[in-house]
């Protein structure tokens, strides 16, 4: 009678033969979650600097086509009061040449702003600036 004791009290509920504890379980799931969040702060910096090579070439590259299709249609870079507006609506003293639009939006930078643009440039003589600044206070343009 002995041993018939022992089976029965083995398959109580009670009696636990293996698995995790609640316990356990959220000690586990605390310490993955403070794990992630060391992670993810660390990725924060690389997160900035993406967004900085990611203004970085659009100010490099992205605008030059249709600046370039804009001088070809009209003769000369949008002025710094016409703006990249000039690449979305015809200014009203260039309409009669103007084949726009050459870009549908105004270009907007990772941090939500507009991107500045100055024909004549004051970096780039003979052509055009164009530059955003950082959250940090760092100016990205293409010069």
């Amino acid at each position: 009678m002995h041993a018939s004791l022992s089976t029965t009290s083995r398959r109580s509920p009670l009696y636990r033969t293996g698995g995790f504890s609640l316990i356990e379980i959220l000690i586990a799931l605390a310490l993955l979650a403070a794990l992630a969040g060391l992670v993810i702060a660390g990725f924060g910096g690389v997160l900035d600097k993406g967004q900085e090579d990611v203004a970085r070439r659009f100010v490099e590259t992205s605008l030059e086509t249709p600046l370039t299709r804009y001088r070809i249609d009209i003769g000369t870079y949008p002025t710094t009061e016409q703006g990249l507006q000039a690449l979305m609506k015809a200014p009203s003293d260039r309409a009669s040449r103007w084949r726009g639009p050459y870009i549908e939006r105004e270009p907007i930078d990772p941090w939500g702003n507009p991107y500045q643009y100055r024909y004549p440039g004051q970096h780039n003589t003979a052509k055009y600036d164009i530059w955003t600044v950082s959250p940090d206070g760092k100016e990205i343009g293409n010069w």
